[in-house]
């Protein structure tokens, strides 16, 4: 099976993760795309998060309904800090995509076992502003672009958004944006 990889702090999901998974399930010809919530991302040691508890139904509720993406809550139930090496490890006969911003594209060489997490999967890079492509190609990665425009959204910026009571409704899928006020997520 060709997977592709989109993790991250999904805090929250939005409409940026779905266009990149969607547009390398169309460009590299995946057959699902795998979008894996960090239950304790050790390089947010520092910042707040939300619970996992929250950014696991978050995810699933932005990839419901599309038949190649899938909720996976495998690093949410994982105890202590989340790898991606030990995630990739657990998909042994698949051809993995690791799908990425390119911010964090150019940050793989910090990455825990970042040698390991190169050798095992292919990548695949959404163009992110403030990170060139040479930045990505410094790192050591060899990406395939994914062929979408660069989208502005970032989770920090959608919280800021709406603690500082706008609205950040259309940014995320509709079930997102009722979990977020049913739950009182990110209020002022």
């Amino acid at each position: 099976m060709r997977r592709g990889i989109l993790g991250g702090t999904f805090d929250p999901p939005h409409v940026a993760h779905l266009i990149a998974g969607e547009a390398a399930c169309r460009q590299l010809g995946l057959d699902v795309v795998s979008y894996i919530p960090a239950g304790a991302p050790w390089q947010k040691a520092d910042d707040s998060v939300t619970s996992a508890a929250h950014r696991w139904a978050m995810t699933a509720a932005a990839t419901a309904g599309v038949d190649y993406f899938i909720a996976d809550d495998r690093e949410v139930i994982r105890d202590g800090w989340t790898y991606t090496i030990d995630t990739l490890l657990e998909f042994p006969d698949d051809e993995l995509v690791v799908i990425l911003g390119a911010d964090a594209a150019a940050r793989l060489p910090t990455w825990h076992r970042s040698a390991e997490v190169i050798e095992r999967a292919r990548f695949a890079v959404m163009p992110r502003a403030g990170t060139s492509r040479a930045a990505v190609v410094a790192s050591g990665v060899d990406a395939t672009w994914l062929d979408v425009p660069e989208i502005g959204i970032s989770g920090t910026m959608l919280r800021e958004r709406h603690r500082a009571g706008g609205s950040i409704r259309f940014f995320v899928r509709e079930a997102v944006f009722r979990y977020i006020e049913d739950n009182g997520l990110y209020a002022p």
